[in-house]
């Protein structure tokens, strides 16, 4: 696990640095490709960069797990996680705006990465090395276009992707249109379907680096949000065809120290360490500075409406702690919440770390195989309007792991009733793991009246705001041709 982090680290150096010890700096964007890359090693270096912004780095990693990530923040809009203040309390009552950076920062920080992977796709494919490096390289980039594209997507619909004949011209002036959504998903789609080809099975994958499972759970994402159902099945087959993952029998060890290198249930996990490359802050986050073993800052709680929503003995929702005695020997719970529970419990996902309480190792999983179980039951569901046993069957698959008994068919014999289950045991099974439960309420139409329900009075929400905002710099950026997404404005 730690090799590849290191590798990361020491690619980005060479990239940065060059070969002149006396040359202070490169730009990247610069680099002359008629001699880089120009061996196995340059093409790896291009490839590790790919991941940098996908890992989990406070300033510049969209996975990290404190408020500049995708999940503190997309969980936050949901019943999953609320704020007493600040971006967190705004999330929750969906009160975003253009003005608001800590929601229109994803974009702005984010964007110009996907051209730069489009860059070294052309260095590579113009090189001449060995074509099974290539093709090996590319794959690995592609794969992270379409993650982080997919994601972007995910919060502000169509984006700006610019051609390669624009990026090869940079001091021409080209204010560029956002395309439409069916462009964007056709991006992310053929990266992902190429990449899929070419990445190795997850047998042969390296641990924190993309493998063909990956790619095909992005596509299930990817064909989740646009309800194309069949292609959802068709992903998830593909994907228990490979014969390699399975569900871990310990839901809850899944997130502690031991990093689960071995479990067959992880199709992508980020790497995390102490050196602020690609730490794990979640403890930091989630913790009140009272709780044993943990000097945190609560910023997040959850709400006592997700945790009511739990089986009494379902052991996913063992982290979410209704009660501790804090380090001044006071007993904390829904009863006497003073400013540490009133929201709800505690939502600490992953384990103590004793080495250093706050930050921790323990690494950041995005994507499991339990995804690929839920999802498939929901589009066999979905196709037909008819819910069936065989999905009946792989929702209990995965509720079994639980500790929970099987629900039955004649339960959810409606289409409306078998999504609004689907959708609870979605919120249960991935809570502070990814934010994608705010995409499964919109994709069901339940993002507005989830939010009211949870926030009375005081929601803002509206269907408009679905979407996220742009900011204001890249409105006018674009000079006519970027246009806000509706309500903004």
């Amino acid at each position: 696990m730690k090799n590849f982090k290191i590798y990361i680290l020491s690619s980005l150096l060479i990239i940065l640095s060059g070969c002149d010890p006396e040359l202070k700096s490169v730009n990247f964007d610069e680099i002359n490709p008629s001699i880089f890359p120009s061996s196995e090693a340059d093409v790896q270096a291009l490839v590790v960069a790919a991941y940098f912004p996908l890992r989990g780095g406070y300033a510049n990693g969209i996975h990290a797990t404190a408020e500049t990530g995708l999940m503190f923040t997309l969980d936050a809009t949901t019943e999953i996680l609320q704020g007493p203040y600040g971006q967190q309390q705004q999330a929750t009552l969906h009160s975003y705006n253009p003005t608001l950076t800590a929601f229109t920062r994803y974009y702005d920080v984010f964007y110009n990465q996907i051209s730069s992977m489009t860059l070294n796709i052309d260095r590579i494919e113009n090189s001449d090395i060995n074509e099974n490096v290539k093709k090996a390289g590319i794959a690995e980039i592609k794969c992270a276009r379409g993650l982080l594209a997919y994601e972007l997507f995910d919060m502000y619909g169509g984006l700006v992707i610019a051609p390669l004949e624009v990026l090869q011209n940079p001091l021409i002036e080209n204010p560029l249109a956002r395309l439409s959504e069916q462009q964007t998903v056709d991006f992310i789609e053929n990266d992902l379907l190429d990449a899929a080809e070419d990445l190795p099975t997850p047998d042969e994958a390296v641990y924190g680096r993309f493998s063909q499972g990956m790619a095909r759970m992005l596509l299930i994402r990817l064909y989740l949000h646009q309800k194309r159902w069949a292609d959802v099945e068709t992903q998830a087959n593909l994907i228990m065809q490979m014969n390699h993952y399975e569900l871990d029998p310990d839901y809850v060890g899944l997130w502690q120290v031991n990093a689960p290198i071995e479990s067959k249930e992880v199709i992508w996990a980020v790497p995390a360490d102490y050196a602020g490359t690609s730490e794990n802050q979640w403890q930091l986050m989630a913790a009140p500075n009272n709780f044993p073993g943990v000097q945190g800052f609560g910023t997040v709680q959850s709400s006592w409406q997700f945790y009511d929503s739990f089986e009494t003995n379902d052991v996913r929702k063992t982290n979410l702690i209704a009660e501790y005695t804090g380090t001044d020997g006071v007993l904390y719970n829904r009863s006497n919440p003073a400013n540490v529970m009133q929201l709800g419990p505690i939502p600490l996902k992953i384990g103590l770390d004793p080495q250093l309480p706050g930050l921790t190792t323990i690494d950041m999983i995005i994507y499991r195989y339990a995804d690929v179980l839920l999802s498939k039951a929901e589009a066999l569901a979905n196709k037909t309007g008819t819910p069936s046993q065989e999905a009946i069957d792989l929702v209990n698959e995965v509720r079994n792991r639980a500790g929970l008994d099987d629900i039955i068919l004649a339960d959810f014999a409606d289409i409306d009733s078998f999504n609004t289950m689907i959708l609870l045991e979605r919120s249960h099974e991935y809570w502070c793991e990814n934010g994608q439960y705010r995409s499964d309420l919109i994709r069901h139409g339940k993002y507005t009246e989830y939010a009211n329900a949870l926030n009375g009075v005081a929601s803002q929400s509206a269907p408009y705001k679905a979407l996220f905002p742009f900011s204001l710099a890249r409105i006018s950026e674009g000079k006519g041709n970027f246009l806000q997404n509706p309500g903004y404005n």
